[in-house]
């Protein structure tokens, strides 16, 4: 009988010591990173929260460029932004860093026009040449000839910009990059640029919010923050020679072709992609994950929260006005999460 309870007693301990080392409280997840899906990842780790209470994901919309800083610097558990991480970012990190495509979402032209109502057209040219400064008027041919019928004013054209890194400037400067020898050689592409004109707002909103405020003005936001903002947005034309309006088909159809040759790394830029109906200033976003991660629950949080978002996450995107992942990606990329250690 002794020797039974002692044997009793001690498995008892046992299970004790592996309660203590699992941990049984709450489960604190931090990241940050790009304000241009916020809106949706806000609503995802509520949802996540509620299915699973122990977990809270905690997340910092601070732009691309500082969310790629922290996690470098290892001050969050995961990063976020809308441009896949340089190879000289890549090789800054200490731990291998996986890119999650999450959604996709659509960089668009907003203005601010007196008197203008109509939706305008803008060719890769004017966008270009508004951006360098070499179209200052609102009446310049290169807007007029693309809007016949709409009084444009002969007034000052004020740009608008990121202040801030941003994965909305990387997918700005991206596509400008690949229509405009001139920007691509005087400017680039980065979450950070040096502009050559311009005024800067901080995040998404911060650029929604100057546009509103500012008569003649021009900027880039993501699609949901005009859309939530009731901010008026251009067609673009397409590589195909179409002007289109940024809505969840057109960026749908920018994804198709890179959705069939994703890389296995999910690093791929689909600005100006091919397609009569794609829009050319699309992207997909991403989540920034460490391959290592060394507290168990923690990595247990983050790949069970990658294969919610992959398989009933999605259902979330239309709503917000993203457009959910190309099934192809989903099955690639729920093959993916068995890298993260």
């Amino acid at each position: 009988m002794m020797i039974r309870k002692l044997a009793v007693t001690v498995f008892l301990l046992a299970l004790g010591t592996m309660a203590w080392a699992q941990g049984s409280g709450p489960v604190l997840v931090n990241g940050a990173g790009a304000t241009f899906p916020d809106p949706i990842y806000s609503k995802w780790f509520d949802e996540y929260h509620k299915a699973h209470p122990a977990i809270q994901i905690n997340y910092q919309s601070v732009g691309s460029g500082a969310g790629i800083r922290q996690l470098l610097s290892g001050t969050v558990d995961f990063g976020a932004s809308d441009g896949p991480m340089s190879l000289e970012q890549l090789a800054q990190a200490k731990i291998k860093v996986l890119h999650f495509p999450t959604v996709l979402g659509a960089a668009l032209p907003t203005y601010n026009i007196p008197g203008v109502s109509q939706e305008l057209n803008f060719t890769p040219e004017a966008l270009a040449g508004i951006f360098l400064g070499t179209i200052a008027k609102w009446n310049a041919p290169a807007l007029a000839r693309a809007n016949p019928g709409v009084n444009l004013p002969a007034k000052d054209i004020v740009v608008i910009h990121r202040s801030d890194g941003s994965g909305t400037t990387y997918i700005w400067t991206d596509y400008l990059s690949k229509v405009s020898e001139a920007w691509r050689t005087k400017v680039g592409k980065g979450t950070s640029v040096n502009w050559p004109v311009g005024l800067g707002g901080k995040g998404n909103e911060g650029v929604a919010g100057l546009i509103k405020q500012t008569p003649n003005s021009i900027g880039y936001v993501e699609l949901i923050y005009a859309v939530q903002n009731k901010l008026p947005y251009g067609r673009v034309r397409n590589a195909a020679g179409n002007f289109i309006r940024a809505d969840l088909p057109s960026v749908s159809a920018a994804a198709a072709a890179a959705a069939k040759s994703m890389p296995d790394d999910f690093r791929v830029s689909i600005t100006n992609a091919e397609g009569k109906n794609a829009y050319p200033i699309s992207s997909f976003t991403w989540l920034l994950v460490p391959a290592r991660i060394q507290d168990p629950r923690k990595r247990e949080a983050i790949t069970g929260f990658l294969r919610w978002m992959l398989k009933d996450g999605q259902k979330y995107a239309e709503p917000l006005a993203y457009a959910p992942l190309p099934r192809e990606v989903i099955e690639k990329e729920m093959k993916a999460i068995a890298q993260v250690q």
